[in-house]
């Protein structure tokens, strides 16, 4: 009984690695929890097109918003854990554990982190009719008129929702948000003219900045980006240690076996560091950056903590 005991787990040890080979069988579905044409699915995309070259298999990328991504997350949360159904994660995913009452799943027990694929920064644009062309005039303009300007963003629990919230605490302004189901809508009325601010990150942002439908004020991150060099920093232009990144990371139900989790973490890491794409990301706003599933999940640790005190510290009611 012992020797036949020991053969099955030296058989599954095998099977294992050969299974991780094999992966994937099908073609893979990546869940952005995000209507199509924001940063989320940008990367996505992008990611999944070098992943069909290299899987031999198509990988497809599905949009499922609603409920501040918690539709989407818990469709992979619940998906068998054979690697063929993936999630790309987001700041949200770490929002959402203090900003929502209930969760349909839990971001730590129930999913395995695979990469952080990208990391990219906030950025604040008016509309061109909107007399302020800096932030320190768009400050004192909300001040002047308290709870009269509205800003827009992707969805409720969203990155770009918190850099709007600390921005507000942390320039003493009352204005107020208004979610929408996605960043293209919520672009698309900023661009209109239809509400006052949205706050978005760079890949989506830059083409409405360049053609002048918005004007960017300023970028959340502590540098400038290459992507808008003209762009100052919330610090530079009048709200010192202000901060507001967003990132986007590959995730999968917790049981994934851990070769194949490692497969995807060293394919994808390959393509990260390539200088293809990674100069793509960087001159459209974006930071590729890999490493492993541990540090990833420590990242992810650390942004649960971060958002839970912005949510605290601008007095969120939770959802």
């Amino acid at each position: 009984m012992k020797t036949w005991t020991w053969l099955m787990a030296l058989a599954a040890l095998l099977a294992a690695p050969a299974a991780a080979q094999q992966y994937p069988t099908k073609p893979v579905r990546v869940i952005v929890p995000y209507a199509a044409g924001g940063n989320t699915d940008y990367t996505a995309r992008a990611l999944g097109a070098r992943l069909t070259d290299v899987f031999g298999q198509q990988v497809v990328v599905e949009n499922r918003p609603g409920a501040g991504t918690n539709i989407g997350s818990e469709l992979v949360a619940k998906a068998p854990a054979d690697g063929h159904t993936l999630l790309m994660g987001g700041a949200a995913n770490a929002i959402n554990v203090s900003y929502f009452a209930k969760m349909p799943y839990d971001t730590l027990r129930d999913f395995a982190p695979v990469v952080l694929c990208v990391q990219g920064a906030n950025v604040l644009s008016v509309h061109p009719s909107l007399p302020a062309k800096s932030l320190r005039e768009l400050i004192a303009l909300a001040r002047a008129r308290p709870g009269q300007l509205n800003f827009a963003s992707s969805g409720l629990g969203g990155s770009n929702q918190m850099a709007g919230e600390l921005f507000k605490v942390m320039a003493k302004v009352n204005i107020v948000h208004v979610p929408y189901k996605g960043n293209t809508p919520a672009l698309a009325d900023a661009a209109g003219g239809h509400i006052e601010m949205v706050f978005a990150g760079v890949p989506a942002l830059l083409p409405l900045v360049r053609s002048g439908r918005l004007r960017a004020l300023a970028i959340g991150s502590l540098k400038r980006f290459v992507a808008m060099q003209e762009v100052p920093t919330f610090d530079e232009a009048g709200v010192p240690g202000y901060e507001a990144t967003n990132w986007f990371g590959l995730m999968a139900p917790v049981k994934t076996p851990r070769e194949i989790v490692m497969r995807l973490n060293t394919e994808i890491g390959k393509i990260l560091g390539g200088p293809e794409l990674k100069d793509r990301f960087l001159n459209e706003g974006l930071e590729a950056k890999g490493g492993s599933p541990e540090d990833f999940g420590r990242f992810i640790r650390a942004e649960i903590e971060k958002y839970a005190k912005v949510v605290k510290t601008a007095g969120l009611k939770q959802l």
